[in-house]
């Protein structure tokens, strides 16, 4: 199992073909959403307990999350600030148009450690978000998420092995 993030970026860099024809493969796997899912959440759990997110922190240096006016009243008064003043020093308008903080990484980044943990925005809070359904429909965000995270990392390549027995089966390449 690979536990460093500066670890993971070249050998997700190097799979990422195989990886996209993975996508393919589970676009089209006879299970139903929620079944993968129950696979994902099994291999997220065994993972997760392994690899413990605070001696990485690589999420909050590559990431500009979206936040909304809900994260913006909970951050501000978790840091006994104004929403006014919050957004007039950490905040912007992302070029989406959505608010976003203003510096990568984080502002709220301290080593490896959330500074404002216990009133971090609520995709913060989530990432990096294999405890949730659904995941056929979010491979996009779990194949770019590989090259950043250790624990999608190490998901994804527990799910090849599982589900994906002849990685070299190029079936997906016809579709």
């Amino acid at each position: 199992m690979i536990t460093d993030p500066k670890e993971i970026a070249k050998p997700a860099k190097e799979r990422a073909d195989e990886n996209w024809r993975f996508r393919t493969f589970l676009k089209g796997i006879d299970l139903e959403p929620d079944e993968l899912d129950a696979v994902v959440h099994k291999h997220y759990e065994e993972v997760s307990t392994r690899i413990d997110c605070r001696e990485c922190g690589n999420c909050c240096r590559v990431f500009q999350p979206s936040l909304n006016q809900d994260d913006v009243i909970n951050l501000a008064a978790g840091l006994h600030l104004s929403s006014e003043a919050l957004t007039r020093h950490f905040l912007d308008t992302g070029e989406d148009g959505n608010i976003v903080f203003n510096k990568q990484p984080c502002p709220m980044l301290k080593g490896n450690l959330c500074s404002a943990y216990e009133c971090r925005p609520d995709v913060c809070r989530s990432f990096p978000h294999l405890h949730k359904d659904k995941f056929v429909f979010r491979l996009m965000g779990v194949i770019h998420n590989c090259s950043v995270c250790p624990i999608v990392f190490n998901v994804f390549e527990r799910l090849k092995d599982e589900l994906w027995h002849d990685p070299d089966d190029h079936w997906g390449d016809e579709w």
